[in-house]
C-alpha cells in the first residue's frame, strides 16, 4: 500500500529502437538509474534490502515497442511537474525517453492493473488488405501447452490501415495473450516489420 505522506508521480515513456529488445527487468534497472541521475527525491523501502519505491506497468514482450509505457515513482518531496519532467528527460536515453508525468492519488490503482486494455499497431512490409485471425492459439505455460480462445482477449478486432493494422487486447486477472504471439499466428499477407503498443486504457 502506498504511503499517503509520499508524492506519487506517474511517468509515461517510450520504448523503441534497439531498446525495445531489452527485457522488462533490464528496462526497470535502466529507469531506476535514470531516476537517480535525474536527482529526484525518491522514496526508499524499509527492511534488510532497501530499494527505490518505483513500480512499472504491464511488461512488454521483448521486441515489441511502445509509445505509452508507465512507471509510478514515490517521492519524499513535491517537485514541480515541469522540473521533474525536464530532469527525467535530461537523464533519459533517446529510445527510452520520458514523455510526460503527473501526480496521482496515493491509493490509485497500480499501473500494472489500472489499464487492462492495450491497443497495438502492426506495421507490415507491404499494404495489408485483410487479417486472418485464428480462433485459438496454443501457448506454453508452466511447461504445459494451453489453448487460448482469441475472442476471450481480443477486445477490438484488427482494423486494417495501409501497411498495417491496429487491435486491442484485454489483460485478465487469470492471464493475457501476448501481442507478438497473436500476430505470429495471424495471416497479414505481408511480413510483419514491427509491433508497437500505442495506448493503454481502462
Amino acid at each position: 500500500m502506498s504511503d499517503p505522506r509520499l508524492f506519487r508521480l506517474r511517468a509515461t515513456f517510450i520504448e523503441q529502437g534497439r531498446l525495445a529488445l531489452l527485457s522488462h527487468l533490464e528496462v526497470a534497472h535502466t529507469l531506476e538509474r535514470t531516476v537517480r541521475r535525474a536527482g529526484l527525491p525518491y522514496a526508499v523501502s524499509q527492511g534488510f534490502s532497501p530499494h527505490m519505491k518505483i513500480a512499472f506497468g504491464a511488461a512488454l514482450p521483448v521486441g515489441v515497442g511502445s509509445t505509452c509505457e508507465i512507471f509510478d515513482l514515490q517521492l519524499t518531496e513535491y517537485v514541480a511537474l515541469d522540473a521533474a519532467l525536464q530532469a527525467l528527460q535530461k537523464a533519459s536515453a533517446a529510445d527510452l525517453m520520458v514523455q510526460d508525468c503527473r501526480y496521482i492519488e496515493p491509493r490509485a490503482a497500480a499501473a500494472s492493473v489500472a489499464f487492462p486494455f492495450s491497443t497495438y499497431r502492426v506495421e507490415c512490409a507491404d499494404p495489408v488488405e485483410e487479417v486472418q485471425v485464428p480462433a485459438s492459439v496454443t501457448v506454453v505455460r508452466k511447461k504445459k501447452p494451453k489453448e487460448l480462445l482469441v475472442a476471450d482477449y481480443l477486445a477490438e478486432p484488427f482494423a486494417v490501415d495501409g501497411c498495417g493494422a491496429t487491435f486491442t487486447l484485454e489483460a485478465k486477472p487469470t492471464g493475457s495473450l501476448r501481442p507478438d504471439v497473436l500476430c505470429g499466428c495471424c495471416e497479414f499477407g505481408s511480413p510483419v516489420v514491427s509491433i508497437t503498443r500505442i495506448a493503454q486504457h481502462a
